[in-house]
């Protein structure tokens, strides 16, 4: 998710000045003389984690174990949307399997749509609907009542749905479980990643009853939904069945059956034209409003969608929006040689006269992040919905994603920035279709892990799409206005506990995005781009920890790299290095270097001589790791130095570079 009020966030943060970092640092005891800074000490592996390890469901080398599992499921779910009242009636039929080695006695669910249930616990002021209403649920074809002492039966806690079924799961067993339900569409729900815009836009997500994860370090996940902090899923089979009135385009999670069925002829056509298009095709504009779908004798129309291997399904239904769509490629998907493409779709509204280029960001997007994360975009289509009124920023869904129409009615913001603003979003909400929707990590948990990697992609794929925007500094800029002060929470914090203000969002977004530019500093690109493609391709429909992403960079990388997850993820440290003395000797000159923040990481000089050369000197981390605050080199000065800088190519978020950089006066 991309949310409009991180923008609002860089505008607050320029005000606060002059804080003072936290002191409450846990240090380890050195037998070093005359320590004058902090000292990371050495990253352990939690019990949770440890556990993990013995059992071989995970390594210590990132890789998953021998006994790694995902618990696996399918769903048929058939849905109806009744625009006129804001409702949706839903039935679903699960067949649940147990790929564990453990007895199950009970089945989680999330209920999402309970964040606007009175009563429930939340983080956010939401609009209050009723939630869900359970109508019936059977488990193994035995009816089950709420809250009796006989199983089958179930109860509500929050925004989770327990189910007891009368029978243990055993490893390898199957359960089946019926459930009918209802809910009142907010206009803005789930905190504003889903509802209804006007009377011709509903976008519709966290709206069935969905399986909870059982993974090997918890069990049930069931951490409730407070509206902040995001979700974590195991990946299933689903056929979608979802009836509208007719006149309504419906877009869905997964490949549409039926598209002969539900769309008119001309639509029909053009659809079938834009899947082999390389330039956009508009599908539908105003000119066919009001003729848009096939029509039917009780004016309601069924789409048919099946999609394998997803987290979730969302869905749109628009009644006046152009749709534009044009296919792009994704690389080799299934190794025979040829390329593959993948259909782009884009609704919106004339009210967004931006969105006129909104196919063309998402399918650049796409297809550079296809190659960038060494995974080629695995589904059937890729659909961006303009949902104004709905959200202000972006929400992603497999497949899917709402943005905000991005109209900006400032005079002084050109066109460009304007449009950019635009392609920022999308391909940060392209971007998850990687992480989380493939590389499944806890995002109510650690937020960081994908909101931090979809912002650095974000940044690599508008770099190349709008090369002159190219500039490291720019992407530290929302970081580092708060860094080391008490506004600032610890990467690491469980994301549901921050404290109130822009903690949450810095911590979450463009730090750890800043820190992996960092990470690409200190490792090189080369080394960095295969950690990181290794790490994706280990967990790609798995669920990784931080400690697995750690591990993997160490196991190919080859570095023990415990000073740099201390420093960045597990403290609220800062980075602030200075050129202090450069004394030149004839052909020889010392430079000694010293430290003012408390962030642990090597010196990257760049050296300037008088005859128009120049040299490159990494000084490593010892002395900083012996508790010092200054360390020096000697290099050799084929001519006068006129020039040292620190950091010249701008990798690490240094928190003052009036300091960085050293130059001759005489």
């Amino acid at each position: 998710m991309k949310p409009a009020y991180l923008y609002v966030l860089l505008a607050l943060v320029l005000f606060i000045t002059n804080c003072s970092s936290s002191s409450n640092t846990l240090e380890q005891p050195q037998r070093v003389l005359n320590v004058e800074r902090p000292i990371p000490y050495s990253l352990e592996h939690p019990d949770y984690f440890q556990k993990a390890i013995d059992k071989g469901t995970r390594t210590k080398t990132g890789n998953p174990g021998p006994h790694y599992f995902t618990n696996s499921y399918k769903y048929v779910l058939d849905a109806e949307l009744v625009p006129a009242d804001t409702m949706l009636y839903g039935e679903a039929s699960i067949s649940y399997t147990n790929n564990s080695s453990d007895t199950l006695y009970y089945l989680v669910f999330e209920l999402a749509q309970n964040l606007h249930k009175a009563g429930v616990p939340r983080n956010e002021f939401v609009e209050i609907t009723g939630g869900v209403h359970i109508s019936r649920i059977s488990v193994n074809g035995t009816e089950s009542k709420e809250m009796t002492r006989q199983r089958p039966t179930y109860q509500e806690i929050g925004t989770n749905l327990v189910v007891y079924p009368d029978e243990r799961i055993l490893p390898n067993e199957k359960i089946n479980v019926e459930i009918d339900w209802n809910f009142k569409v907010p206009q803005a729900g789930a905190s504003g990643r889903m509802g209804y815009s006007q009377d011709n836009v509903f976008f519709i997500a966290y709206w069935f009853p969905h399986i909870s994860t059982y993974d090997d370090l918890d069990g049930w996940f069931g951490d409730n939904f407070t509206g902040n902090a995001e979700f974590y899923y195991d990946f299933g089979n689903y056929e979608v069945n979802i009836t509208a009135p007719e006149q309504w385009l419906v877009m869905s999670t997964g490949q549409l059956k039926n598209p002969d069925e539900v769309l008119s002829s001309a639509l029909l056509d053009r659809y079938t034209v834009a899947q082999h298009s390389d330039t956009v095709v508009n599908i539908a504009s105003s000119a066919d409003f009001g003729q848009l779908t096939q029509v039917s004798e009780d004016g309601t129309l069924t789409w048919k969608f099946e999609a394998n291997q997803v987290r979730d399904i969302a869905f749109s239904a628009t009644k006046e929006s152009n749709w534009d769509a044009k296919r792009t490629p994704i690389g080799d998907l299934d190794n025979d040689g040829n390329t593959d493409y993948t259909l782009i779709n884009a609704f919106w509204r004339d009210l967004a006269p931006l969105w006129e280029k909104s196919a063309e960001y998402t399918a650049h997007s796409i297809s550079y992040l296809s190659d960038y994360t060494g995974i080629s975009y695995p589904w059937p289509h890729m659909t961006s919905v303009e949902g104004a009124d709905i959200i202000g920023g972006g929400m992603e869904f497999p497949m899917m994603t709402v943005i905000g129409s991005y109209n900006n009615p400032n005079p002084n913001v050109s066109q460009a920035r304007k449009e950019r603003a635009l392609y920022d979003v999308t391909a940060h909400e392209i971007a998850h279709m990687w992480i989380p929707m493939i590389v499944s990590s806890n995002e109510r948990r650690h937020a960081w892990m994908d909101e931090g990697a979809t912002t650095f992609h974000e940044a690599q794929a508008r770099w190349d799409y709008l090369p002159d925007t190219f500039s490291r500094l720019a992407e530290f800029n929302s970081y580092l206005p708060i860094a080391g002060n008490s506004l600032e929470g610890e990467i690491m914090r469980w994301s549901d506990y921050h404290y109130p203000g822009p903690a949450y969002g810095v911590a979450s977004y463009p730090k750890p995005a800043s820190v992996l530019i960092a990470l690409q500093g200190v490792l090189g690109e080369d080394v960095f781009k295969e950690a990181w493609e290794t790490f994706m391709s280990r967990w790609a429909y798995k669920h990784p920890t931080p400690y697995d992403m750690f591990n993997t960079f160490e196991d190919v990388s080859g570095q023990d790299l415990d000073w740099f997850w201390r420093s960045w993820y597990f403290e609220t440290w800062t980075l602030d290095q200075a050129v202090d003395k450069v004394v030149q000797n004839g052909k020889e000159a010392a430079i000694t270097i010293r430290d003012f923040g408390k962030v642990v990481m090597p010196v990257d000089l760049t050296i300037s001589f008088e005859n128009g050369s120049q040299t490159e000197v990494r000084i490593g981390v010892d002395d900083w790791m012996m508790g010092k605050r200054i360390t020096s080199t000697r290099v050799d000065a084929p001519s006068p130095i006129t020039k040292v800088e620190i950091d010249a190519r701008h990798y690490f978020p240094d928190a003052d570079r009036a300091n960085n950089i050293w130059e001759r006066t005489e």
